[in-house]
């Protein structure tokens, strides 16, 4: 760097270097008729030396503009000044990041890696420099908090789990995806294990891999949270080689639970008849043949009907099917009577067939071939003609869904009614499942008080007592997620029911009467394959078939 002086007019400007001070050094001689001084002639004179990225001082600037305006001598006035790059790392709380913030130089020099190293190494950091992230933010020459080491995070445990060891085990849970519709797959002959059989395998939790800081220290990793089986689970047993291990007590049905598995006792018979009388068994029931009119059979697992079942009533606590049909008595004088045959499943329900039938399922109905003046009530979806006719004629059916079938109604008008959207029924079920969680969370509260003593006065209580506790307080609480589970489902259901439809894949009849959200409407004439459902206007009405859903 040198000197250089300048002309305006009659005033002389004189700049050069102090290599000493790292400064750009002016003297100014004012004149005679001479061009004012101004900030922008200065830093051009500035630029033009190679100061330009030099720190102008503001302060010094104004004297020497006054000095111009008043026609004052200045002498070896520091006008300007080099600056070197500065750098701050800190870390934070936790010790698992070092950031750089970064000043540019101003003419000065920049920071280098091994200035930033040494800092860092000041701090206590050990490990976990970013050297990319530390060079880049080095070759920007500026930066604001940029990380530029990391410490080793822990790896948390993974919480233990329970696996089923049964490939096909059921479930009493309806499978729904999220646009509400439901796989349809055969439900297939009853799964049976015996005595022994692997059911269920309790994976343990993890333990984690700690983790460190920049400055050495151990992090802890959080273990995994241990899940146990449910302390009822009939029908089966802990195994004598393996505590972690469910296997089957009984020869039965494997049925899936949150909590394990439990095995539902499988009656095999013939049929249902007069020579073997009512049916009621704690598990399910697998029938060869018919069940003859008259008859009854009740089951808390599922029902499995190989030929016809006729003016008979079936109940489960699972599903129903029924290879053949069901035929009812609707219709007929004591088709309404309260001993009127019924078919109810808590979940599903399948059958080859439906005539005067009344059928009532928690999750959908599948009827393979038609169903004739029935009454179908299902909690999700009802559909007709899965493998065969598929032709929905007569009756009154309530989904809360859809309703699916290839022909809807009939040409000769047969009076068919169709209710889709939420039920009274589940409104009710919404607030018992309200009222089952609030006293689950009663249970659970003063179960943890009781855990609260225990670990505030350690031996005060037997340990028998306390781990029975801990026991107790992990099935309230996956008790109370399960109803929580429940009730968001109810709600979900609620928000896709305004997007509930009739479809009819070949051909819609006259007459046939559409109720949905408090509209009404009545198929005018015969139609292709269409939809009745919410328009985006919130009007009941004709739709194509591939007509989005209401949001």
């Amino acid at each position: 760097m040198g000197d250089v002086s300048a002309e305006q007019g009659s005033t002389a400007l004189s700049l050069h270097f102090d290599e000493t001070k790292r400064a750009v050094l002016v003297d100014f001689t004012p004149g005679e008729a001479a061009t004012p001084l101004t900030e922008d002639a200065l830093r051009a004179a500035l630029a033009a030396q190679g100061w330009g990225a030099l720190r102008v001082l503001p302060e010094a600037l104004s004297t020497l503009l006054a000095a111009d305006q008043t026609s004052s001598a200045v002498e070896a006035l520091c006008i300007a000044e080099a600056v070197d790059a500065s750098f701050r790392v800190a870390l934070s709380d936790d010790q698992m990041l070092a950031r750089l913030s970064l000043t540019p130089a101003e003419g000065g020099a920049p920071v280098l890696a091994e200035a930033v190293l040494t800092a860092l190494t000041e701090l206590g950091v050990q490990s976990g420099v970013d050297q990319a992230a530390l060079a880049e933010a080095l070759a920007a020459g500026m930066a604001d908090g940029v990380v530029i080491a990391r410490g080793l995070a822990p790896e948390h445990g993974v919480d233990g789990a329970l696996e089923p060891c049964q490939a096909q085990p059921r479930t009493r849970s309806p499978k729904v995806s999220e646009s509400g519709q439901v796989d349809y797959r055969d439900l297939g002959d009853l799964l049976v294990v015996h005595p022994g059989d692997a059911l269920m395998r309790r994976i343990p939790p993890t333990a984690g891999t700690p983790g460190r800081t920049l400055t050495g220290a151990i992090v802890p990793a959080q273990p995994g949270k241990a899940v146990v089986f449910g302390a009822d689970l009939p029908g089966t047993k802990r195994s004598a080689e393996d505590p972690d291990l469910l296997v089957a007590a009984i020869t039965g049905q494997p049925v899936l639970r949150h909590d394990g598995m439990i095995v539902e006792p499988v009656l095999v018979i013939e049929s249902v008849s007069m020579t073997s009388g009512n049916i009621r068994f704690e598990g399910s029931v697998k029938i060869k043949g018919d069940v003859e009119s008259g008859m009854t059979v009740s089951a808390t697992g599922d029902i499995e009907v190989g030929g016809v079942a006729e003016l008979a009533t079936l109940e489960a606590g699972g599903n129903v099917v029924v290879r053949g049909g069901i035929i009812g008595a609707l219709g007929r004088k004591d088709g309404k009577s309260s001993g009127a045959p019924v078919t109810r499943a808590a979940v599903s329900v399948e059958a080859g067939y439906a005539q005067n039938a009344h059928i009532e399922a928690g999750n959908c109905i599948v009827i393979d071939d038609a169903a004739i003046q029935c009454e179908l009530i299902a909690a999700n979806h009802i559909v007709v003609g899965r493998k065969k006719h598929g032709c929905l004629i007569g009756g009154r059916h309530q989904a809360t869904l859809s309703l699916t079938a290839k022909e809807v109604g009939s040409p000769q008008r047969l009076a068919t009614v169709i209710e889709l959207g939420i039920n009274p029924a589940m409104h009710r079920q919404m607030l018992e499942l309200t009222k089952q969680r609030d006293a689950k969370e009663t249970q659970l509260l003063e179960v943890s008080k009781l855990l609260a003593l225990a670990r505030q006065q350690p031996g005060r209580l037997p340990e028998a007592t306390v781990e029975k506790a801990r026991h107790t307080a992990a099935a309230i609480a996956a008790a109370i997620a399960d109803l929580r589970a429940q009730h968001e489902e109810i709600n979900r259901k609620v928000a896709l029911s305004l997007g509930a439809r009739v479809i009819a894949t070949q051909k819609i009849y006259e007459s046939v009467e559409v109720h949905l959200a408090g509209h009404q409407f009545r198929v005018p004439r015969e139609y292709e394959a269409c939809a009745v459902g919410l328009d985006r206007e919130g009007r009941l009405g004709l739709l194509a078939l591939d007509e989005p859903p209401l949001d």
